[in-house]
């Protein structure tokens, strides 16, 4: 046998249509509407039950201030901080534990009072207002009742006070200016005026400790600008008054803080000279006494020249070792500060112009690594390898210092040294002059030492008290912290915007998810995309309900509808192909039960039986048909007992009441129907029939399910391939070119049934027609979308949801 030259057709060209686009996403805009309402609606519910939060800010400034005062030593140590970790150190101390227990005991932080909401009973805080006066009677700082305690008007003599004990709630009634008590705490509430009997208050005893974490918690600093001096505060609190008023009072302990800590110094200094003094000022009495009990009783007026001259020298060399006793005392102190391992160290003395820089650079950088090392533990544990590194340096630092130490005491000590070389030629002198006289001169000498030394340290001292009088804060406030009413969490305006956001996402995210799903065929456009070979029409939905059975020929009954004239679309293709037969063989089938195609079958039959063409119908599925139902027929003898050579061909052909519309029903179902289609004695009624009708529509099994089909398909000059809107899936629009392709047909068409608008399913492209798309297989056709309202039809009118007037028409 010949085979027939096989076919090779393109698909068709798509191109993305964005007002289809549009549309498809319009097609459920109520999925939108009711998203985009319900996270509305979750949104405000959100905000309603949020507690609202309130953030105060202010301003601080970091200056480097110095004092003009000289120090009392040379070497001088800074403690201030280098620029770049100036702001982090001092964010560390702002966020101390003692710091802000100081800060809060500057609020009236004793007793916190309370009212119930409306909402979930949520409490919130009344501070700083008091609505009732508590009064402590008993109070022991270290043990208090810590509990909320209710508080309930009666009248203006008594009211109701209820709070936990043990797991239980109590009630008592108590009366206002009589003190009672709670656990270990003893109250008493004056009467406070008219109040509603509905009025419910709560109030709290706290200890400064219970307030570290909120205040903590809400504290937040950071540079105004990058490497400025000006840092930000905030703090962020259920209590706008609250948090203005602790942030106010931390730059206040702050300021306080660090005034002390640069008045340190000065104060050791000042300590360090009293000590000097008191000691020396006993030595000064001493010698006075001493002198003036001498002359009295040597009744000596007074020495010589020469004495004069011997006992200013030694005067004068005797100061200068004494200054540097002192200060050997000093660089003594300085050193076991730096064994113990202090913080911070302030007292470095240079009473005779001994300047040892690498000293002082030593203790600056000891200081700053000490304050580094602090701001470090912050984040790491003490065992970390940062803290192990600037361990590290920091001995390192410490050694150099001590070295430096040692050198000056042994450069302080030289000095004395030589000055008591010089004081030896002196001392022989004086021991030159007479008893009564040398002794006069010893006394006087250490006199005269020692209160010059005196009036060198009493100068110091006055100095240092006016440096420390004069020493300002490192910091100024800039801009004090305002009660702030406007919420800044939860954001509402953010909120929307994120719901909105949200509804838009969820709309439009199931409506993509819904399409990214479907695994139907809804469209033209989709069987265009996925197979080539061509549509001849397309069948629309019949608007109304149709039996079971389609006992109803649909586009006889309904000659004007929008499916009648689909239907003639299709006949009307059908005329165009294998227009060289004088009779036509069309054999239509499916991939699956259920797409219509005995219901395509009975209704292109009867609209070609209208045009003059003697038509029969075959019901050519032995396992299912119900063709025989929709004519009102019993299924006794039919098309199975022909093949089976039971009857004739007149015993099972069926007149219908529809002129030029005969039918053959499938008769018993038998037990081999796909033998009896491969018979020859179902060709021999094909041609039997030839001779009798125009056409020959052949009903047959599905494709996809059973090989009854085959045979038919194969004789067949036209081929048509249901699929039903909706109902087909993707996979159907690719078995006809399979069918073609194996069994080299170039007969084969498509037509969809039940075609009915979807744009939620529709394909969002739009198929081009050019030259050869279809090689020389194209037909032209309408879905009739859109033109139900052109007045050619008479379809009824589908009544809209929003039409009120059908609720009072029938």
């Amino acid at each position: 046998m010949e085979e027939t030259e096989k076919i090779k057709h393109k698909l068709p060209s798509q191109e993305i249509d964005y007002f289809k686009i549009a549309q498809i996403l319009l097609s459920r805009w109520y999925w939108i509407a009711g998203s985009l309402l319900a996270c509305m609606i979750m949104s405000n519910l959100y905000l309603w039950y949020t507690p609202k939060v309130y953030a105060t800010s202010a301003t601080m400034k970091f200056e480097e201030k110095k004092s003009e005062i000289p120090d009392l030593v040379g070497i001088t140590t800074s403690t201030e901080r280098a620029s770049a970790s100036k702001i982090q150190s001092e964010t560390i101390v702002l966020q101390s534990t003692p710091l802000l227990l100081s800060a809060i005991k500057q609020l009236d932080y004793r007793i916190s009072f309370f009212v119930v909401g409306r909402v979930l009973n949520r409490t919130s805080e009344l501070y700083p207002a008091k609505p009732i006066n508590v009064e402590l009677v008993k109070f022991d700082s270290l043990n208090f009742f810590r509990d909320l305690v209710t508080f309930n008007p009666v009248n203006n003599k008594s009211f109701d006070i209820s709070y936990k004990s043990a797991g239980k709630t109590i009630n008592q009634i108590c009366h206002y200016n009589v003190p009672f008590t709670i656990g270990p705490t003893s109250f008493s509430i004056s009467y406070p005026g008219e109040l509603p009997k509905t009025s419910s208050f709560l109030f709290k005893l706290n200890a400064p400790e219970d307030f570290i974490w909120r205040v903590r918690g809400g504290f937040h600093t950071n540079e105004a600008a990058k490497n400025s001096n000006i840092i930000s505060l905030q703090e962020t609190d259920l209590n706008p008054q609250f948090a203005a008023d602790i942030l106010n009072a931390i730059m206040k302990e702050y300021l306080n803080y660090d005034r002390n800590q640069r008045t340190q110094s000065a104060t050791q200094m000042i300590q360090f000279i009293d000590n000097q003094l008191d000691f020396l000022s006993k030595e000064v009495r001493g010698s006075e006494n001493s002198i003036t009990q001498y002359k009295q009783n040597k009744k000596i007026l007074d020495v010589s020249s020469a004495s004069e001259l011997a006992t200013g020298k030694e005067k004068d060399l005797g100061t200068q070792i004494s200054l540097l006793k002192i200060e050997l005392i000093a660089l003594d102190e300085v050193k076991q500060e730096i064994i113990k391992g202090k913080d911070n160290l302030n007292l470095n003395f240079n009473l005779n112009g001994l300047s040892d820089q690498e000293l002082a650079t030593s203790i600056t950088a000891l200081n700053n690594l000490i304050s580094e090392k602090n701001s470090l533990l912050k984040t790491y544990n003490s065992n970390s390898q940062p803290i192990l590194d600037i361990n590290q340096q920091i001995l390192q630092i410490k050694n150099n210092a001590l070295n430096s130490i040692n050198s000056t005491n042994k450069s302080i000590e030289g000095k004395i040294k030589y000055l008591n070389d010089q004081l030896a030629p002196v001392n022989q002198q004086i021991l030159l002059l007479p008893t009564a006289e040398r002794d006069l001169v010893g006394l006087k000498r250490d006199y005269e030492i020692n209160d010059k030394v005196y009036s060198f340290l009493s100068e110091k001292k006055l100095d240092a008290q006016i440096s420390s009088a004069g020493i300002m804060p490192g910091a100024t406030i800039i801009d004090v912290a305002q009660p702030n009413f406007n919420p800044v969490s939860p954001d509402v305006s953010g909120i929307h915007r994120t719901a909105i956001i949200f509804g838009l996402i969820i709309g439009l995210g199931s409506i993509i998810l819904i399409r990214v799903l479907n695994p139907f065929i809804y469209d033209k456009e989709t069987i265009e995309s996925l197979t080539s070979i061509p549509i001849i029409g397309v069948i629309r939905k019949f608007p109304e309900e149709i039996d079971e059975y389609s006992t109803q020929i649909l586009a006889i009954s309904k000659p004007k509808s929008i499916f009648a004239e689909s239907v003639r679309s299709v006949r009307t293709n059908l005329s165009f192909i294998a227009s060289d037969k004088k009779v036509k063989v069309i054999c239509i089938t499916s991939e699956v039960a259920g797409e219509g195609k005995s219901f395509v079958a009975v209704n292109l039959s009867s609209t070609l039986s209208l045009i003059d063409k003697k038509v029969i119908l075959i019901a050519a599925d032995l396992r299912r048909s119900k063709l025989h139902k929709t004519f009102h027929v019993p299924n006794d003898i039919g098309l199975s007992n022909y093949l089976a050579n039971q009857c004739d061909v007149n015993d099972i052909i069926n007149h219908s009441s529809q002129k030029n519309l005969d039918f053959i029903i499938s008769g018993p179902v038998p037990p081999n129907p796909s033998e009896l289609l491969h018979s020859d004695r179902m060709g021999k009624l094909i041609s039997e029939l030839k001779q009798m009708y125009d056409i020959i529509m052949v009903d047959t099994a599905p494709i996809g399910l059973v090989s009854d089909a085959i045979p038919l398909i194969r004789v067949s000059d036209i081929n048509l391939f249901v699929i039903r809107s909706g109902k087909s899936k993707f996979y159907a629009a690719t078995v006809p070119q399979r069918i073609a392709q194996e069994y080299h047909l170039d007969n084969t068409v498509i037509v969809l049934n039940a075609f009915a608008q979807d744009l939620l399913h529709s394909r969002y492209y739009t198929t081009k027609f050019t030259g050869d798309s279809y090689g020389a297989k194209y037909y032209y056709y309408s879905d009739y979308t859109g033109y139900e309202s052109s007045g050619y039809y008479v379809d009824t009118e589908k009544k809209k949801w929003w039409n009120i007037k059908r609720w009072f028409t029938k």
